[in-house]
């Protein structure tokens, strides 16, 4: 059975995407940037996208500690450290699988950070 999760963008309808998909006991968050924190430093960029990441898992029956998978899209290289620590903040003890890429642009041009997580449940 699919569900698909919400996170309220008005373009999610025109796009024709969801900002995460439940199917059986996995669940796929899609690229998520830091909405509302479009000012701040990669750092509380990081947070803000993690916490946008947290309630879509949370609205899909997981948690942090379900997740497997994140890839993070950084627009910047030397913002890895910064970034990978609050990473480490949340999944040092979990260590999903984890991939750090280097893109010229992401959608709007003050975001520095996007991250994308995909989580397993134990029970369907």
């Amino acid at each position: 059975m699919r569900t698909n999760v919400t996170g309220g963008s008005p373009f999610e309808p025109i796009i024709g995407f969801s900002r995460a998909v439940r199917i059986g006991n996995t669940i796929h968050v899609a690229g998520t940037g830091p909405v509302g924190a479009d000012k701040e430093d990669v750092t509380g960029q990081t947070r803000r996208v993690f916490a946008i990441i947290e309630k879509a898992l949370a609205d899909a029956g997981a948690f942090f500690n379900d997740v497997v998978r994140t890839r993070m899209y950084l627009t910047h290289v030397e913002d890895w450290e910064a970034v990978g620590r609050v990473h480490g903040e949340i999944f040092g003890a979990i260590r999903p699988a984890a991939t750090m890429v280097v893109v010229a642009a992401l959608l709007n041009p003050n975001w520095r950070i996007e991250i994308e997580a995909d989580a397993v449940l134990s029970e369907p």
